[in-house]
């Protein structure tokens, strides 16, 4: 095991291509034990380097339409309704908080992604 500390995009490919190699290593073995301190040093470089934004709340709602299978018509009746759906998801009106409450309830959106900001699209 030669751990290294990863400090550049050199040493983060080199430390993905090792992990290819022992990835399916079994625990409790040397190249086990390399694998789990490898994937955490990984991580790490990761969280630092290659930040990933959260979404804002509407494409929230529609990447968890997507993962659920629903339609911008199964929200009627949760937000609003056909038009007022249409207005939210078209980024022409803001949220509410009686809407975030529903889509919390529904779509198990933390409330925390909703409540975000997010610019509506000028007329």
């Amino acid at each position: 095991m030669d751990l290294r500390p990863i400090k550049n995009d050199l040493d983060y490919r080199r430390a993905l291509e090792r992990m290819e190699v022992i990835f399916d290593a079994p625990i409790d073995t040397p190249e086990g034990d390399e694998a789990e301190i490898l994937s955490l040093m990984i991580e790490n470089y990761e969280n630092e380097h290659y930040t990933i934004d959260a979404p804002d709340p509407i494409e929230a709602i529609k990447i968890r339409m997507e993962e659920l299978n629903l339609r911008q018509k199964d929200l009627i009746g949760v937000i609003g309704g056909k038009s007022r759906v249409s207005e939210i998801l078209n980024r022409k009106k803001k949220l509410t908080v009686e809407m975030i409450r529903e889509l919390e309830r529904v779509l198990q959106i933390s409330a925390s992604v909703l409540v975000s900001n997010y610019q509506l699209v000028k007329k």
